[in-house]
């Protein structure tokens, strides 16, 4: 595995240390997916240390809350960078390997909030998440005859820094009101975005492309 961040190599460290702890192997590469120079970097590296990539998760994300009278232009224009133009940039960087192998498997984080959801101030945000779950479908249209598959999760509330640091989602009883909305009564954990990601990205689930798995 190969563990990108921006700017935690702490965390990145020690993510490294809990996969070489399960016999795995691991490697942390520094890059901003946002900047395709340093995406195709980033893949470059992983190739070097851990051999062709097969696998490319899309989970760099980053979320503004404004509403139309708290526009910032440069707040969102970077959050576009981010999760779209850093879902493109990686995929570019990885599809010549695994069209010429004849094999890949590609997962994107998608939102909910791309479809549409009542939460205020996560207009801007969902319209960057809309764009990763259609141009999932697009891609997995143009890699799907050599091999290589691209679905995206789109998850609801789960408990991540990313959303404690929201206004609307932190603290319990945000918790308990966002898990009385969710039909099996709680919000989500990390683990069951990894699940998720981890199925589509099986080689058993060959069959399966251009889905956003909700």
């Amino acid at each position: 595995v190969c563990v990108n961040y921006v700017a935690r190599a702490d965390a990145a460290g020690a993510l490294v240390r809990e996969i070489t702890g399960f016999g795995g192997t691991a490697v942390a590469v520094q890059a901003d997916v946002s900047d395709a120079g340093q995406a195709e970097r980033l893949i470059e590296m992983a190739a070097a240390d851990l051999g062709p990539v097969t696998v490319l998760v899309n989970n760099a994300g980053v979320a503004v809350q404004a509403m139309l009278d708290t526009y910032d232009p440069a707040a969102l224009d970077r959050m576009r960078r981010v999760n779209v133009d850093g879902m493109i940039h990686t995929t570019r960087a990885v599809m010549a390997g695994m069209r010429e192998r004849r094999f890949g498997r590609i997962v994107n984080l998608s939102s909910i909030a791309a479809l549409g959801t009542a939460l205020a101030g996560n207009a801007f945000y969902a319209a960057t998440k809309a764009e990763v779950a259609i141009l999932t479908r697009r891609f997995a249209m143009e890699l799907g005859p050599h091999g290589v598959t691209v679905n995206a999760v789109a998850p609801g509330s789960v408990r991540t820094e990313m959303s404690a640091a929201s206004p609307r989602e932190r603290g319990p009883d945000a918790e308990r009101r966002l898990a009385g909305r969710a039909m099996v009564g709680r919000i989500g954990e990390p683990e069951d975005i990894a699940h998720a990601v981890a199925f589509l990205a099986d080689p058993k689930s060959g069959w399966i492309t251009a889905q956003v798995l909700v």
